[in-house]
Formats: C-alpha cells, sequence, structure tokens
C-alpha cells in the first residue's frame, strides 16, 4: 500500500472564523481529488497548544507544519519590502487592496518572501482594515490617542503610526496582547472587527473607532521542502484550491465584520465613525512614513500597487 502524504495545516483561531474555514476548504478540495492518497489534518489554534501566534512562522519553516498563515508584519524583520503594506492608509477599499495582493504588488512580495524563507506563497489570505479600541475614552482624533499604550503588530512601520498618532506603542505576539487587555495593562490595541470579537476584547474595551488605518493580508505559507516534492498534479491543485479558498474566505470575512459590529453594539460598546475632519487628522499625523517609504523602498513599489 502506498504511503499517503501527510498535510498538516495549522492557524491560531477557532474552527469557527473564515481562516480555519478556508484551510478546511483547501483541505476538502485535496481530499476529494487524492482521496487515500493524503493525510490531511489539521490544528485549528496554536495557542490551544501552548505556542504563541508567532510560533506558527517557525512551525511551518521548519516542516512540523506542512501549511500555516500569518499577518505579514510578523515577517518585516525579514522580508523589509513587507513594511511597504504595513503603511497607514495605503488602500481606500478592500478593491483596490485585493486588486494590488492579487496583482503586481503581491507577486513583488511573494518573490521577496520565498528569496529569505523556506516557504512557498501560495496565495493571501484577507485580514482587511484594522480599527482600534480602547478601555479609556472615545478617540476622535490623534490627540485622544496621547499616552495609550496601545498593542500593534511586531513592525516598526506600525510603531511608528501609532507614534506619530500621540500614543506609546507596544510591539507584542497576540497571546501577550489578550493578556495585557485583561489586565489593564494595555489601553488599547487595533485589529479589524471580528478578530476584537473573536479574542473577546470588546468585552474589556467599551470604546471602538472605525479608522481603518492599516489594511493586512495574511499569507498563505507552505513548508517549500514538503511542497516541492510533492507530485506535479498534488502541487497545482494545492495552488487551485488556495485561489478558490481565499476568495470564500474574503467572503466569509465581509460578513463576519457585520456581525461583529453587531456583536459589539449589542455589548453596549460605543463605536465611532470619524467624519472627514478628523479623518484627515489623522492622515496628516502620518505622512511624513509615505515620503520616507518612498526614500527607503523606491517609486517602483508604490507604481506595483498602481499609487
Amino acid at each position: 500500500m502506498k504511503t499517503p502524504i501527510q498535510i498538516r495545516m495549522g492557524g491560531y483561531g477557532p474552527p469557527t472564523t473564515a481562516f480555519s474555514k478556508a484551510l478546511k476548504f483547501i483541505g476538502d478540495r485535496l481530499q476529494s481529488q487524492f482521496g487515500d492518497d493524503v493525510d490531511i489534518k489539521y490544528i485549528w489554534n496554536i495557542m490551544d497548544l501552548g505556542y504563541r501566534g508567532e510560533d506558527i512562522l517557525w512551525l511551518v519553516e521548519s516542516g512540523l507544519l506542512s501549511l500555516g498563515y500569518q499577518s505579514s508584519s510578523y515577517l518585516t524583520d525579514r522580508v523589509p519590502e513587507l513594511g511597504f503594506v504595513d503603511l497607514p492608509f495605503l488602500f481606500a477599499s478592500n478593491a483596490q487592496a485585493r486588486a494590488a495582493i492579487d496583482g503586481d504588488l503581491g507577486r513583488h512580495l511573494t518573490e521577496c518572501i520565498e528569496a529569505r524563507i523556506d516557504y512557498r506563497i501560495i496565495g493571501y489570505f484577507e485580514n482587511g482594515f484594522r480599527h482600534i479600541s480602547n478601555r479609556l475614552r472615545p478617540v476622535h482624533r490623534p490627540e485622544d490617542l496621547t499616552g495609550m499604550k496601545i498593542r500593534v503588530l511586531p513592525s516598526d512601520v506600525q510603531a511608528r503610526t501609532f507614534a506619530l498618532l500621540g500614543a506609546k506603542p507596544q510591539k507584542m505576539d497576540l497571546t501577550e496582547a489578550i493578556a495585557g487587555v485583561v489586565d489593564g495593562s494595555l489601553d488599547a490595541q487595533e485589529n479589524p472587527l471580528a478578530n476584537t470579537v473573536t479574542y473577546g476584547v470588546h468585552k474589556f474595551h467599551p470604546y471602538h473607532t472605525l479608522t481603518g488605518h492599516f489594511y493586512i493580508s495574511r499569507p498563505i505559507f507552505t513548508h517549500r521542502a514538503s511542497v516541492d516534492s510533492w507530485p506535479p498534479e498534488l502541487r497545482d491543485a494545492l495552488y487551485a484550491a488556495a485561489t478558490e479558498a481565499i476568495a470564500f474566505q474574503r467572503q466569509l470575512s465581509e460578513r463576519e465584520a457585520i456581525d461583529a459590529r453587531a456583536q459589539i453594539e449589542a455589548a453596549g460598546c460605543e463605536i465611532v465613525t470619524l467624519d472627514a475632519n478628523e479623518q484627515k487628522a489623522f492622515l496628516d499625523a502620518v505622512q511624513p512614513q509615505h515620503a520616507d517609504a518612498r526614500a527607503l523602498f523606491g517609486d517602483r513599489i508604490f507604481q506595483l500597487a498602481k499609487l
């Protein structure tokens, strides 16, 4: 009997999230095509096993997992070009961001990642636009963030964004951030609304502001040596399944955002929608970063993003 190819997929969220459902989508496609020739298993949330959220990176790179996902910001120390997509207010809409990530910009970032890390990137899930929540006061303008300790992803670009906005950014892993929200050592955090609800932040933060300051993608990365050793037809099927799963995940993500907002409102939280002048105040405060990015990355990457 032929030994089946083992495929282990992992993430860091409950099985009910769009990301977990998208992993299952990929697995189901491969299972239906290859049957007993593949052995597919899932670890929906590695944090349930005592790992940190960022550990998904080395779990895949070492081959303990075949496939995983993580916000691109976690890789900026090894792939500086990913700092470009951490710029605040880079994209104005989902449609604009998706076109860039699915197009020339995404292909460029994939090349940069694969040149430095032993991954194969098979596409990009959507983590979407991020918003601010906090335990202290409503936020309408940058000065309302003054002195707030806010968790950010491990990205120098993101940390500088909130420093420019007057906050005190704290780069930390998700596990530490959740603990800080619960014990009050963190004043604020920023996430898509769905993440804010998934991790229970709205139970501790009564104030939410729809800033949409970052759009973050989550690369779907695979263990290069494993995938490269697969039969070509299985590799091709993986890429095809990932393309379908990304469209599926994005649809679920849109629904999750609507449902999450309803849950935040039902919990009695205040949601601030910025008016034009308030939005401009945030944009003006972070403009130095865009000038610095052109000096650092050059005009080409802006052209790839069609900006």
